[in-house]
């Protein structure tokens, strides 16, 4: 019988991940953003998420440094935007300046976040892992920021509205369609139908 799996090294292949814009800030100077992809959330009460950074990286000491970052969700129209933030280091440019985008304040924050995002997250860094390549900081978030055409009718967050982007080792890609919903396996037909037809 065939082999079922092709055995690889050992690597980062979990897909598809979040591409989102990192804004960073210590007091006085400006803000700088670095794309990542390596992001995620590690707990509901209190919530909390981490991001992975190189050493290397410029924003790592401002990180570090100011104990904070702000995480921007990115949809389609932020895509360009987000890549170049990703391919130039902010040690020799000002990203804000040259992409044209808006640091907003985000309230008892130095960092801004990124007026363009449809969301952002604020989160202060509680702790910082070095494992290796990148250290992980994990940040409690503290403040979530919703662009308010992304609210429904009913006051729920239409995520579908941000055009939220994905990446998957080296490539972007756009969200597709609906599929399904949590609990969808087990929903009653109505409900099953009811909630399919919303996320349409």
């Amino acid at each position: 019988m065939a082999e079922l799996f092709t055995s690889l090294k050992p690597g980062t292949l979990l897909s598809p991940v979040p591409a989102v814009m990192v804004s960073c800030a210590l007091l006085g100077q400006k803000p700088n953003i670095i794309t990542l992809a390596w992001v995620g959330t590690v707990n509901s009460d209190p919530p909390m998420c981490s991001i992975s950074v190189r050493k290397e990286r410029h924003s790592h000491p401002i990180i570090r440094e100011s104990g904070e970052f702000v995480i921007n969700l990115c949809g389609e129209d932020q895509l360009k935007d987000m890549d170049y933030c990703g391919v130039r280091s902010g040690r020799d440019t000002d990203k804000f300046a040259q992409r044209r985008l808006t640091p907003v304040p985000v309230p008892g924050f130095i960092a801004p976040a990124v007026g363009e995002c449809p969301l952002y997250l604020a989160c202060r860094v509680t702790s910082v892992q070095e494992l290796g390549s990148h250290d992980l900081f994990l940040g409690k978030i503290e403040q979530v920021g919703v662009k308010s055409g992304l609210m429904d009718e009913n006051g729920k967050i239409s995520l579908s509205r941000a055009k939220l982007v994905a990446y998957n080792h080296g490539v972007y890609y756009a969200l597709g369609p609906a599929l399904g919903f949590f609990g969808y396996s087990v929903a009653a037909p109505d409900v099953l139908e009811r909630r399919m037809k919303d996320l349409r």
